[in-house]
């Protein structure tokens, strides 16, 4: 998939070590609210990770999770990926990160309005979901400019990262 200035790249051996340096990177603030970040620090953890990345895109199972390149430098900048939640329907959750020296520039945004396009044009999706922490207003504000509907808070239903408890705000966006 493409988009004007972004590419989303399948899972690849090739763009593991990519991936392994922009988590690095910005590790201090992913790890606020994603619980996977001090897992994935490691070269062996990284290689893991890819293999099953690769593993689900084949099976279409789990998370079909892209890597987000940038076309103008060719660099890795994050992640997203669609959470297959059932395929019966199909329902999916998007999730996302980028990478801290590239936050603000609106490359999520076109991430997920490619991810969304996707979703709803190939797969025939019905609904997807962008989940985020109450308090991480940043992810909040890629679903609301992405056009999607808050539904609800989730209460006390997860525990970030710092162990403290937290709220899930809920956004949406059905097929037409």
């Amino acid at each position: 998939m493409q988009t004007e200035r972004l590419k989303l790249m399948p899972p690849s051996m090739d763009l593991q070590p990519l991936m392994l340096e922009a988590i690095r990177e910005s590790k201090s603030e992913l790890s606020v609210y994603l619980p996977w970040v001090p897992y994935a620090l490691t070269e062996a953890e990284s290689i893991e990770n890819t293999k099953q990345a690769m593993s689900n895109f084949k099976n279409f199972e789990g998370e079909l999770r892209y890597s987000i390149v940038e076309k103008h430098s060719d660099r890795l900048i994050g992640a997203i990926g669609l959470i297959i939640r059932d395929k019966s329907i199909p329902f999916f959750e998007i999730g996302y990160w980028l990478r801290s020296s590239f936050v603000g520039s609106g490359f999520i945004v076109e991430a997920v309005k490619a991810l969304e396009n996707y979703a709803f044009l190939k797969l025939k999706a019905n609904r997807l979901e962008i989940k985020a922490a109450e308090e991480n207003l940043k992810s909040r504000a890629v679903a609301e400019r992405c056009g999607y509907q808050f539904e609800g808070m989730l209460r006390n239903d997860r525990r970030l990262p710092s162990g403290e408890l937290s709220n899930t705000a809920i956004y949406a966006k059905t097929a037409l």
